[in-house]
């Protein structure tokens, strides 16, 4: 096993200098740490990071915790994070909550075993009393906010569900349905407020029998849209706007099994894009959000915060050269973008009655 005196020696450097490059880079000259790294990846060197934490009292790795890893959206912001630590020289542990508040508290008991540096968390509606058992660790909150004094990282879903409904409205469509998520989750409130606002800016009344709980799942989604998709012609929706890129794979379903052609018969409007949303057919129209950007800004935030409290410094964040640091800023908030695609339309046209029959000659 390659042991830390071989990279030492390859590099022509001291044993000291060389656990320093790999360990704190940022305390060792740019050439000097080029050499050490080089001969490390030559000789396939892999760091005992236990060992090295024990001997420092401190840990590189940090915790993240997501509601659904199965759902894309999730996946990519998970995967932003993670690539963003490697590149600080973290690790990151990664926990799936399933968007249940009792999973959520038992992966933070366990993180608080492992004593990470730091928490990325999607916040489910319990963390609020959950994130109190780690007391005093830096947290980032991303996608959601559970409404404590912590740092977050999340997009602007109001305006994302306004421009959603804008679009709807704009072709025309006045019975407009909406499949929301939990309304205890603030990025769910956030979208079907925006759907109400744009709703009353173009003169459309509200219907809340147009609206159905959909909980996030693919599921629930799909019995939502059944539930509306299912009433009387005159009263079905001739459009939906649905709440995620799970519920919107439910809808679609729904749409299909009762034969309604997509967007001649219904249109849809989900909120996440995804590989299925763009090669599905017709491609659906979505308010994209940018999933991984949304974890690499929460890790750099997070690491950020890490390096000014005077924790493990990051070789990828520059040391201020005079002077503290600026205080980073509490609230971060990305833009979504309305993507057009052929899964929205015009309503259909009125079914007329039949015009009388000529009287015989």
């Amino acid at each position: 096993m390659t042991r830390i005196q071989d990279v030492a020696q390859l590099a022509q450097v001291s044993t000291a200098t060389a656990s320093r490059a790999l360990s704190r880079p940022q305390q060792v000259a740019a050439e000097t740490r080029e050499r050490v790294l080089e001969a490390a990846r030559q000789l396939g060197y892999q760091p005992n990071v236990l060992a090295r934490s024990l001997r420092q009292g401190e840990t590189r790795t940090l915790g993240l915790i997501v509601a659904d890893i199965l759902n894309p959206f999730h996946a990519l912001l998970a995967k932003g994070v993670q690539d963003t630590a490697e590149r600080h020289g973290y690790s990151a542990f990664l926990f799936n909550s399933d968007e249940d508040p009792q999973k959520e508290r038992r992966a933070l008991e366990t993180l608080r075993g492992q004593q990470p540096q730091g928490v990325l968390i999607v916040p489910t509606s319990g963390a609020g009393r959950n994130l109190q058992t780690l007391p005093g660790l830096p947290v980032v909150e991303l996608d959601r906010v559970s409404g404590q004094p912590n740092p977050t990282v999340t997009v602007d879903n109001l305006d994302g569900a306004m421009a959603a409904t804008r679009h709807l409205t704009g072709l025309g469509h006045t019975r407009i349905g909406m499949v929301v998520g939990q309304q205890d989750i603030t990025t769910a409130t956030e979208r079907h407020t925006g759907f109400r606002q744009a709703l009353r800016a173009a003169g459309v009344p509200y219907d809340p029998a147009l609206v159905r709980p959909g909980h996030h799942r693919e599921d629930d989604g799909y019995r939502a849209a059944l539930d509306l998709l299912s009433l009387p012609v005159a009263e079905r929706p001739t459009a939906l706007f649905v709440g995620n890129n799970e519920m919107t794979v439910g809808a679609v379903l729904a749409a299909r099994e009762l034969g309604l052609r997509i967007p001649e018969d219904l249109s849809i409007v989900g909120f996440d894009d995804s590989r299925w949303a763009q090669t599905m057919w017709p491609p659906l129209t979505v308010v994209s959000q940018p999933a991984y950007e949304l974890g690499v800004l929460a890790c750099d935030h997070l690491v950020g915060l890490l390096t000014r409290r005077g924790g493990v410094p990051s070789a990828s964040l520059p040391l201020p050269a005079t002077g503290p640091p600026a205080p980073a800023p509490a609230r971060l908030q990305l833009p979504t973008q309305l993507i057009v695609r052929r899964s929205t339309a015009p309503p259909p046209a009125t079914i007329l009655p039949a015009p009388p029959a000529a009287d015989p000659a």
